[in-house]
């Protein structure tokens, strides 16, 4: 069953067209007639699971958000990444290319995840940090800083 739909407000980037959405149905901490962020097509955030994509949050390109995982403020998750589990991502955050953030991670603030580098378990990626290419944050790991 869905739990979203798109809705008239629309923002383009670089060319690209990404449409609000709303919860149609109560899930999760979401109510039914929450306007959340924005998204490319369906696929970018799954109908199954509590995951949103909420505030000024963008997910677009290949990239998908499911499971419980949440993503707001000016996050964009974009590329083919992946968002999944009880993840957060937040802040300023960016998440992309092939990166994928699971299980209870959290990428906040201005931190960038990008190539094919994973964050996962209960690692933290906050502040200035980036973390790209091959690289594997795990376990309960804190990267933080410039």
């Amino acid at each position: 069953m869905k739990k979203y739909e798109f809705t008239d407000e629309t923002k383009e980037v670089n060319g690209v067209v990404l449409h609000r959405i709303k919860a149609v149905r109560d899930f999760g901490s979401v109510k039914a007639g929450s306007l959340g962020g924005f998204i490319k097509k369906n696929s970018n955030l799954s109908h199954d699971g509590d995951a949103w994509v909420s505030d000024n949050a963008w997910v677009f390109g290949n990239a998908r958000v499911f499971g419980n995982a949440q993503v707001f403020g000016d996050t964009r998750v974009f590329g083919n990444a992946w968002v999944f589990g009880d993840t957060r991502v937040f802040g300023n955050a960016q998440v992309s290319d092939d990166a994928r953030v699971f299980g209870n991670a959290w990428v906040f603030g201005d931190a960038q995840v990008s190539g094919d580098a994973w964050v996962s378990g209960d690692a933290q990626v906050f502040g200035d940090t980036r973390v790209f290419g091959n690289a594997w944050v795990f376990g309960d790991a804190r990267v933080f800083g410039n």
